[in-house]
């Protein structure tokens, strides 16, 4: 036998990474096919919009804010205006002694102003960094909030995850946002303040000096489009190796990969990956070179231009000696002014293409939340009616559930079975509203899901899904869910004992207070069936009218699945519950029996009627007997 992982010249190499081609509206670069005026022309709106948001987490930081950048302005005039007046008393032509006590006024003047400049700028970062941990906190919550409470359905629409990659990374550009802005608006207000003294020193100056700046400005703004190209062709790709990195690097499924061999393969796709997104930022390099020689060499042209004529003007004696003096200065403040102001507002568009990567998902995010209705659903819910519910799964093409009629009364238990694929889960997600009927109702009571308030549909159902969350939470909160009953422990400790957990709750480190997450928090860690038992105490912790346990005790031994079983039929008077499994014996507790193949009924009655009646039920009812 030889090695899983050997390569020879019989065997084929590893397959590499599958290409992530996006299509659709949002499979295309929003920046695409905008001119570089209509991307200049979002720095106002990027700025009121920073405006905003940062109003809206401290505007104490704001008002400190922007009180600073004006002072900082104010002093720069003052600076350069008191320091042309020096010069001209420096520069004259009386004793040094004279020329020097002349001057000293105006020194004294330009040092205090300086002061006042360096004390506002400092102040500037203090609120800088009292508003921007708020601002990315809000963001990031914001995120959070608006994935959670999107419809269950969107996160199978074409472009959802990777404009959720995109959102993310906007969220963490969000912490670089009020620093781009407050250095763009400081560089603009200092350069009004420079261009005003340097107009007044000579006409000609200025447009010279805007001319030696605009390349470089005109260079920023074109890298960072680049840039953000090769972000965005990378979205889908950078999406798909953070998913792959959290499953390889997991400790839940090392015994897998080390005893499947996949190491290697893991390890060589991994690099792969990474090496196609390293390439397209590779390829994009030369271009920004071409851009950065190009407009580099045409601002130096521009700026040689500006040295020139300043010396061209003195020495000709169309300004004299110490306005000549005064103008190296102000140009040098001009010249530094301007390459801040077109560095950080190149920045600041820089940034504003993520952050509106971030707005753009939010608003769909916003879009897809449930908007159904405000109707409520009573504490008891005596019946749930579907009525020719269909429901097809996005990029599908066949429906998942086809035209299901069903009655569901309190105190009934429904089993529900069939293959693989028979659309068992979606049946239960749509008698919960997780999913809308495409076609159909789906009625508590009478009232259409379609128009109920979601929350109070919610409130009313609890879930053991076949994919639960083993939750990094406390024994506790992984039980109620942070959602407790009482202040006590007691109801907790009642689900307890009914899933067959005392014993192994009590060995924890902590009780109750034992977090669950061993490889993260030095916590516990539960095996599978201890997990599965612990998700079923979450649903009979609720206690509501609808309980749907979706293949709830795969992973136990047979004493927790005896436990399971005794409290779903101890409980089901008070309740309509749910039951979907592959496990045929467990369905004989059920009152009925429903039996599902390609997304319809195909069979419904008792576990005796089913097993005699020759169809699908009785086939796998022998199937299971056969191994």
């Amino acid at each position: 036998m030889t090695d899983a992982s050997t390569n020879s010249a019989d065997t084929p190499p590893p397959p590499p990474p599958a290409t992530i081609n996006f299509e659709g509206k949002f499979g295309k670069n929003p920046l695409a096919d905008a001119s570089f005026g209509a991307m200049c022309r979002r720095l106002p709106a990027v700025l009121r919009h920073t405006a905003r948001m940062a109003w809206a987490v401290d505007r104490t930081g704001v008002v400190l804010l922007l009180a600073c950048q004006a002072l900082t302005g104010v002093a720069a005039a003052v600076v350069l205006a008191f320091t042309a007046q020096a010069m001209t008393h420096i520069l004259g032509n009386s004793t040094v002694s004279e020329r020097l006590d002349a001057a000293l006024p105006a020194l004294v003047i330009v040092t205090a102003a300086a002061a006042v400049g360096r004390i506002s700028s400092a102040l500037s970062s203090y609120a800088d960094g009292r508003i921007t941990p708020l601002l990315t906190t809000e963001a990031d919550i914001a995120l959070v909030t608006a994935v959670c409470r999107v419809e269950s359905s969107a996160y199978g629409e074409d472009g959802f995850a990777d404009r959720q990659e995109a959102a993310e990374i906007g969220v963490t550009r969000t912490r670089l946002m009020v620093q781009d802005a407050q250095r763009y608006m400081s560089a603009l207000i200092r350069m009004i303040a420079a261009s005003g003294v340097i107009a007044t020193l000579h006409p000609l100056m200025l447009p010279l000096l805007l001319l030696a700046v605009l390349p470089a400005g005109v260079g920023a703004v074109l890298s960072a489009r680049v840039d953000y190209e090769t972000h965005y062709l990378n979205v889908g790709d950078r999406n798909v190796r953070s998913m792959m990195r959290w499953w390889a690097t997991y400790s839940r499924f090392g015994d897998e990969v080390r005893a499947n061999g996949m190491t290697g393969y893991l390890t060589y796709w991994y690099r792969a990956l990474s090496d196609r997104i390293d390439q397209r930022t590779l390829t994009a390099a030369p271009r920004m070179l071409r851009i950065t020689l190009a407009t580099n060499a045409l601002g130096g042209i521009f700026l040689l231009g500006t040295w020139a004529t300043l010396a061209w003007l003195a020495g000709t004696g169309r300004v004299a000696l110490p306005v000549a003096a005064t103008a190296v200065v102000a140009v040098q403040s001009t010249l530094a002014a301007l390459s801040q102001f077109v560095i950080h507002g190149a920045a600041l568009f820089h940034t504003s293409l993520y952050l509106a990567d971030m707005r753009s998902f939010l608003d769909m995010a916003s879009e897809r939340a449930p908007q159904r209705g405000e109707l409520t659903i009573s504490e008891r819910v005596d019946e749930i009616r579907l009525d020719e519910v269909a429901y097809q799964y996005p990029g599908k093409e066949e429906p998942a559930v086809a035209g299901v009629s069903l009655t569901l009364r309190r105190g009934e238990i429904l089993a529900v079975v069939g293959e693989n694929g028979s659309g068992k889960s979606t049946l239960a997600k749509l008698i919960t509203g997780i999913l809308l009927a495409d076609k159909g109702r789906v009625l508590w009571d009478g009232t259409d899901l379609a128009h109920a308030d979601p929350d109070a549909v919610w409130k009313r159902t609890a879930l053991v899904p076949q994919n639960f969350a083993c939750w990094p939470l406390r024994a506790r909160e992984n039980i109620t869910l942070g959602q407790p009953r009482t202040y006590d422990d007691a109801p907790v400790w009642d689900v307890v004992d009914a899933v067959g957990m005392r014993e192994a709750i009590e060995k924890l480190p902590q009780g109750l207070d034992t977090l669950l997450a061993k490889e993260l928090w030095g916590g516990a860690e539960l095996s599978g069936g201890q997990w599965q038992r612990l998700v079923c105490g979450r649903a009979l912790y609720r206690q509501t009218p609808l309980l749907i346990l979706d293949e709830p005790t795969s992973q136990m031994d047979a004493r927790g699945e005896h436990a399971i079983f005794l409290e779903i039929k101890r409980i089901a008077a008070e309740r309509m519950t749910i039951v979907v499994t592959h496990q045929l014996e467990n369905t004989k507790l059920a009152d009925r029996i429903l039996v599902m193949d390609k997304g319809r009924v195909i069979e419904q009655g008792t576990y005796d009627e089913l097993a005699a009646g020759g169809g699908l039920f009785a086939e796998l009812v022998a199937l299971a007997q056969d191994r």
